[in-house]
């Protein structure tokens, strides 16, 4: 009799909502990580996949190892390939431990990595709970109710806008007000993408970079009827959560993650069918259904050369 095959990993979740790409693995307890290529930055970093290196940054949501367990994989492998030294952001209480981590790593492979550990603080007091990753682009911080001390990042665009009042005047005029000290213009914030990581739920889901972004990327460990207490024990999210949630949202879109190995994708993809609101079915979106995620990518990568044929023929 033939041995069973070796099991196989499941492939890597992708979503795309122009520009920006989601992609990543989660599955509760195993490994999270999520990464927006085009904001440089991975959301966890599990168990550090390949596509992980390439983000300058990890925002770190709290220090369960199946979200952390990659953490000094990730920065050997920046420095060994040449990529620069990688950056954690995390929540203050982990900046100790981590440091302790890459200290123990110098007696086992007897080198030292470079990396860099950067403090969010939401509160403000004790480090920034904002960090630019890119000309204009900001991580923001802000606290979840989990198990352990736990962060939420939002990727933020700030945007220098005209004041109302001044729309409209000739730029000699505009120059003259701004030599003269008049403030004229304002920061306009645009909460593009927002990653909960593990939490309950709680009024930190009523933030406008939570409300009002363009992707909400959130766990939703639980879906069975059954399961409601599992979820509370444990400080995650169930799927009537995530039901309550979105009549809130603005969101183009809501990413899941974080299901628990208890529920296939398959009866998943059935229960969001059945429990989601139709009107807010296609706005709800599993990161590990595959099936449903390719088929997606296919409609889009058509429609995109029926416009480009159509561009062309003018």
């Amino acid at each position: 009799m033939l041995p069973h095959e070796p099991p196989r990993t499941p492939p890597t979740g992708f979503l795309y909502f122009p520009p920006y790409r989601i992609q990543g693995y989660s599955i509760a307890g195993e490994e999270t990580v999520v990464q927006v290529p085009e904001l440089d930055v991975c959301f966890d970093i599990g168990r550090c996949p390949r596509l992980a290196l390439n983000s300058n940054y990890v925002a770190l949501s709290h220090g369960h190892m199946d979200h952390a367990a990659g953490l000094a994989y990730y920065f050997s492998q920046r420095h060994f390939q040449g990529m620069g030294t990688g950056t954690v952001l995390c929540h203050p209480t982990l900046v100790k431990p981590i440091k302790n981590l890459m200290t123990a790593w110098i007696d086992i492979e007897a080198q030292r990595t470079p990396y860099k550990v950067v403090p969010m603080d939401p509160e403000g007091a004790e480090a920034p709970h904002e960090f630019e990753v890119k000309n204009t682009f900001y991580l923001r911080a802000f606290s979840t109710i989990h198990t352990v001390p736990a962060l939420a990042f939002s990727i933020i665009e700030k945007r220098s806008k005209l004041k109302d009042e001044y729309v409209g005047l000739p730029q000699s005029k505009l120059v003259e007000l701004k030599e003269a000290g008049e403030d004229i213009t304002y920061i306009k914030e645009i909460p593009l993408i927002t990653y909960m990581g593990d939490t309950s739920p709680g009024a930190h889901f009523d933030r406008p970079e939570v409300t009002d972004c363009k992707v909400l990327i959130t766990e939703c460990t639980f879906m069975e009827r059954d399961h409601r207490d599992r979820a509370r024990i444990g400080r995650h999210l169930h799927l009537s959560d995530i039901v309550r949630l979105l009549p809130k949202l603005k969101c183009e879109a809501v990413v899941l993650t974080h299901l628990s190995r208890r529920t296939f994708i398959g009866d998943a993809r059935e229960m969001l069918q059945r429990t989601i609101p139709e009107e807010h079915q296609p706005l709800v979106h599993l990161l590990m259904d595959s099936r449903t995620n390719r088929a997606r990518y296919q409609q889009q990568e058509a429609e995109a050369a029926a416009a480009a044929q159509q561009q062309n023929a003018q």
